[in-house]
């Protein structure tokens, strides 16, 4: 009978440490599963931010032209800075007489953007049909260098990753496509009113809709009236 005993309590005991090492095991494998997403964020914040800084150093290489097919999209909170020191390139490349051009979706969301970089100094212009405007982004400069950034799963997703091409022939191949894309969109100023005749907004919601400054949207009421 005391063997019986002794046997049930060995048998607890080593049940109950069986246990204690699962439950440890778990705890581990949970820890390690944060450590490798935590890796996995830091990984494809470092590849965003390469990709912004190869776009800002290749607009400061700019002699003649930057022609940039984006999606326009308002940036984040993390992204406000890096908007800002793109907007800063350009505003440093246009008083060098560079000429600047940028299409945009055509998506109500993106005249925050169009704004920023109109102010800046670029031509800005929206497009509701070109080929590969989701997909994949590019900026051109001058005729030999390509910037190219594509989302990491989803084309709905931000740009994660980005390449910088040093070749005429693919420069040349993208401007050909830009322009075509160019020629049949419409300019911000265009699009402004446009939006403002569809959504009959006042500019103070507009305003706080797009995120942009309600002395600007009242610019363009006048010529947004229906008939005009």
């Amino acid at each position: 009978m005391k063997l019986e005993i002794s046997l049930l309590v060995i048998e607890s005991v080593l049940l109950l440490f069986t246990v204690l090492l699962l439950l440890d095991s778990i705890k581990e494998g949970r820890g390690r599963e944060k450590l490798l997403l935590e890796v996995e964020k830091a990984t494809r914040t470092f590849t965003r931010i390469e990709y912004f800084l190869a776009v800002v150093d290749s607009m400061s290489d700019a002699r003649h032209e930057i022609m940039g097919l984006i999606t326009g999209r308002h940036p984040s909170h993390t992204d406000r800075k890096r908007t800002d020191d793109i907007a800063n390139a350009i505003e440093k490349a246009c008083r060098s007489g560079v000429s600047v051009k940028y299409i945009l979706p055509r998506f109500h969301d993106r005249l925050y953007i169009g704004s920023l970089y109109t102010k800046a100094g670029a031509e800005i212009r929206y497009s509701g049909g070109c080929p590969i405007l989701h997909d994949l982004r590019y900026m051109t400069v001058d005729d030999r260098v390509t910037v190219i950034g594509i989302p990491e799963e989803s084309e709905k997703e931000d740009t994660r990753k980005g390449f910088q091409i040093v070749s005429e022939g693919l420069t040349s191949i993208l401007k050909e496509h830009f322009n075509r894309c160019w020629g049949s969109s419409i300019s911000y100023e265009e699009y402004m009113k446009e939006v403002i005749r569809q959504t009959k907004a006042s500019p103070r919601h507009l305003a706080l809709e797009l995120k942009i400054e309600e002395k600007e949207i009242e610019k363009f009421f006048t010529g947004a009236k229906p008939g005009k």
